[in-house]
């Protein structure tokens, strides 16, 4: 089944809007909640693990991940050009016969996606609209970590995401839309799959939340 939000997704996150987020990756590394994730999983033993990235990106959380020590990884994205440049990289530093990519939404293709000792989503709870499929099926696939970040759950964020959704996608008639999702409700979800909360910590506008089963 076509997924309208997903091709929405398509849109936004082009080829262009791709290369943009990799020069950045260039010039300043990952982002500072990306890194904070990536250097808590990195505090735990990692070596010799798996990883199931949903909507990777560029792959940084794969490539800061890969060089911790983990085993292999796999990247599950709805846009093609976020995969097409993460596997390039994936090349570029060495380990591409350790990484497998998938595109789709990972909602739908997740019968398909076995489970993996981490899993993560890097700013991808908000860009999608049935937030309990999604977190439900995910977690459900970490066998260890899981790890996440995803915006601050404030009223100021809310009125700031509703504004940014109307003039950066309604009025193109994108059906794209970015969502603040109740913290509670996600956290509630993530546990009652097992998984207890080790790290939280809000930076700038985000926040980076690990679990461990």
């Amino acid at each position: 089944m076509v997924c309208p939000h997903c091709q929405g997704a398509e849109r936004v996150f082009s080829n262009s809007w791709a290369q943009g987020e990799l020069k950045q990756y260039y010039k300043k590394g990952a982002s500072k909640s990306t890194q904070v994730l990536i250097d808590v999983l990195k505090e735990n033993k990692i070596e010799g693990l798996s990883l199931l990235d949903i909507g990777g990106g560029i792959g940084a959380v794969q490539h800061g991940l890969i060089t911790a020590g983990v085993n292999n990884t796999v990247d599950v994205d709805a846009s093609a050009a976020y995969l097409q440049i993460a596997q390039a990289e994936a090349e570029k530093l060495g380990y591409a016969d350790k990484a497998s990519y998938i595109q789709g939404d990972f909602v739908q293709v997740a019968p398909e996606i076995e489970s993996a000792d981490i899993v993560t989503l890097d700013r991808v709870v908000c860009c999608y609209p049935d937030m309990q499929a999604l977190v439900e099926l995910s977690a459900q696939r970490a066998k260890q970590f899981y790890a996440l970040v995803y915006p601050r759950d404030n009223i100021l964020m809310k009125i700031g995401f509703h504004i940014f959704n109307f003039f950066a996608f309604k009025l193109s008639s994108n059906p794209f839309r970015t969502y603040i999702h109740p913290t509670q409700e996600v956290d509630a979800i993530v546990q009652s799959n097992g998984l207890k909360q080790i790290f939280h910590k809000k930076v700038g506008l985000w926040q980076v939340f690990v679990y461990k089963r």
